[in-house]
């Protein structure tokens, strides 16, 4: 735009020098330089973008559902990882949403109980906000179990009944996050009942073997009905079954060893990812008006000429 003023300045400056050579008064130059002028600001318009109203568009996306499901339980404030098992599985856990943008991402937490803290959103802020704010107080004390966030997410996965129900298939990979201490029923039917579904299940098993014992806030160690120290230990067993069964992978989370680097890996080459069709809102770019409209004032600069000096 700069440029162009400066071009039709130069090009009045040396009309008007001729002008004066010649002994003659220029003419007609004032609706030529505005003509100009106005083709110059239609084109800087169109550049610029103007939006008016919204319109649903569809978008195809490639991308996968990604679960994940965390321990809460009392067992997670053991400082056996440091600083804590759940307080290092929630800095992990905020990393690997980072890398996954184009997918849905979703929250489960589990103890004695599975609630659906976040449902499948595109949105990382929103996942992110609800990780951080993960603390072992969320659900009632009580024996944990890994059937029920298991569940949970199951009945996510099956449509509902009926002929209007559409369901777009879409790759699903459930990552669970815990100790593995489970205190609950069978996992063999809700394992096959997933692996049919085509969803991985990865699990990551946070603490040592060693273990340690549970510090309680006011200070000093859990004691249990007998007045013996509880000592949570890392269960790899039941975290091996659910990954084995579904066809996910297993790795470890503590102080020698950061499993989460090759499930990421694993995450993001996994296979079976389907194409979604998405509607979102989008502004509607009105440039084709404005960038008509000045290439048809150049058009007529082209075509109409003036005498701009009469001798």
């Amino acid at each position: 735009m700069a440029v162009g003023l400066l071009l039709l300045v130069r090009l009045w400056r040396r009309s008007s020098r001729l002008s004066q050579a010649l002994g003659t008064r220029p003419r007609h130059r004032g609706w030529k330089l505005m003509l100009r002028v106005l083709a110059a600001a239609l084109l800087l318009g169109a550049a610029l973008g103007p939006s008016l109203g919204v319109s649903q568009r569809p978008v195809r996306t490639a991308g996968k559902d990604v679960w994940l499901l965390v321990d809460v339980s009392r067992s997670m404030d053991a400082p056996d990882v440091a600083p804590t098992r759940l307080l290092r599985a929630q800095a992990e856990l905020q990393e690997l949403v980072s890398q996954f943008p184009a997918d849905r991402l979703g929250l489960v937490v589990f103890g004695a109980e599975a609630v659906v803290q976040c449902p499948l959103t595109y949105d990382q802020e929103a996942i992110q906000v609800f990780i951080s704010t993960l603390q072992t107080n969320l659900l009632p004390p009580g024996p944990t179990t890994l059937r029920a966030p298991l569940e949970l997410v199951l009945s996510r996965l099956t449509p509902a009944p009926g002929p209007a129900s559409v369901v777009v298939p879409r790759a699903t990979a459930v990552v669970v996050v815990s100790d593995g201490e489970d205190f609950g029923e069978n996992l063999e039917p809700v394992l096959r009942t997933l692996g049919r579904t085509g969803a991985r299940v990865y699990a990551v098993g946070v603490g040592t073997a060693a273990g340690t014992n549970l510090p309680k806030a006011g200070g000093g160690f859990l004691k249990d009905i007998h007045g013996q120290l509880v000592l949570s230990r890392l269960h790899e067993a039941s975290l091996l079954q659910l990954a084995a069964q579904t066809g996910g992978q297993y790795v470890e989370l503590n102080n020698q060893q950061n499993g989460f680097e090759p499930l990421l890996r694993a995450l993001q080459t996994m296979p079976g990812a389907a194409e979604q069709v998405r509607t979102v809102a989008v502004a509607d770019n009105r440039y084709r008006y404005p960038l008509a409209s000045a290439l048809l004032l150049l058009a007529l600069d082209v075509v109409l000429t003036v005498t701009i000096i009469r001798p």
